[in-house]
């Protein structure tokens, strides 16, 4: 779907479905939301269609060219990536807010 619609569009269309289903086999929403939240931000940040490469295209200079901005991001795209497994690995990092904001 991501390849059709954007973060927003996916999340009203299949969140109805998705989210009891993730409650049921004993997620937790809100962990599951940040997982969401980081993957379409490295989405906007990679190929085939990076919202955010032709918004920095757009700002740069004209001797910057797109090939450029596409090396430039591997740096945050790895970070955002190895953040992500830590998440997956660790949900705790995701919902030590949450939970001290909403105690149990």
């Amino acid at each position: 779907m991501g390849m059709f619609l954007d973060d927003t569009a996916m999340l009203v269309i299949v969140a109805p479905l998705y989210i009891p289903l993730i409650i049921a086999l004993g997620f937790n929403p809100i962990w599951y939301g940040v997982l969401y939240t980081v993957t379409c931000q490295i989405a906007y940040m990679t190929s085939p269609f990076g919202y955010n490469l032709f918004l920095m295209k757009a700002m740069a200079p004209k001797e910057v060219i797109l090939v450029d901005i596409y090396g430039s991001i591997v740096p945050f795209v790895t970070l955002m990536v190895i953040g992500l497994g830590l998440i997956i690995a660790f949900p705790q990092i995701a919902l030590y807010l949450p939970e001290l904001y909403f105690p149990k």
